[in-house]
Formats: C-alpha cells, structure tokens, sequence
C-alpha cells in the first residue's frame, strides 16, 4: 500500500475521530432531534458516513459489505430518519467507526480490490479504482461533518 493511500486513511480517522466527538456530547434524544429546516440528524449522518464507506470501497469493490444490510438500507444515500435510532444502535454504530476503516486498510493491504467498478458520483466525479473511492470518501465525510456542525448549532 503506498504512501498516499495510508495519508488518505489517517485523514479518514481524523475526520471520524471529530464526528465521534461531536456524537458522543449529545444524548440519544438530541442525536435524533431534527431541527426546522433540516430533513435529518446528527446520528443520521453518523450512520450514513459509515454506510457510504463500505458502499463505495466493498460494493464498488464486488465485495460483502462488513455490515448488515438493515444498517446499510437505514443510513444509505436516499434514505432518511423514519424513526428514532436506539443508543444500542448509536453503540453498534461508534463501536464500528474505527474498525471498519482498519478493516480497509487490512484488505487493501492484501490486494482484495482488484475488481472495482467505475463508478459516477452525484458531485459529477467517477470512481475508477479503490484509491478515487477512498478520496471522494474523505470529501463526504468532510461535507457531512460540517453538516453535522450545522446540525449542533441548530439544537
């Protein structure tokens, strides 16, 4: 695994290290408050950064995914809060923000994508291999942690 593919995955912990602050300093009530003008919450887009990685490196990648698909179709692109989410489900979901991105590592390191499908982002760029997925990753991790900046300010 080269130098900027190991650069990527430390901004990737960086990043979630910050969202992990950002829901550990709120109740389960406030994680799943959605305030006027928001169409979801804080834990929302916690599930939802977790559930966009696997997809974009596992799924793209023609792997199983390391979660369950009730998790994968509760947090995935196009959907949105229909129910509150239990602090048995925020546990499940800070006890996997950390290991699933050491599990990446532990595959990339060995050779487990080589079969990775082209695919279009909604931002209008194309995934062509695990490095551009790991990449965009980083970029929507960034924008849904600064979503969920709004988010706090809102509650």
């Amino acid at each position: 695994m080269n130098s900027e593919i190991k650069r990527a995955l430390a901004i990737s912990r960086a990043s979630r290290n910050n969202i992990l602050k950002i829901i550990e300093t709120h109740s389960t009530d406030d994680l799943n408050k959605i305030p006027e003008g928001f169409n979801n919450n804080l834990v929302w887009n916690f599930g939802h950064i977790i559930v966009t990685q696997q997809l974009l490196s596992y799924g793209m990648g023609g792997l199983e995914l390391n979660l369950d698909m009730g998790i994968v179709n509760k947090f995935r692109k196009g959907s949105k809060p229909t129910s509150p989410i239990s602090s048995e489900e925020i546990d499940f979901l800070k006890e996997n923000l950390f290991p699933l991105v050491d599990k990446l590592e532990e595959d990339l390191e060995k050779g487990k994508f080589e079969n990775f499908k082209t695919y279009a982002t909604s931002y209008g760029f194309e995934l062509n291999n695990i490095q551009d997925a790991i990449a965009f990753n980083n970029a929507h991790e960034g924008m849904h942690l600064g979503y969920m900046l709004a988010l706090k300010r809102s509650i």
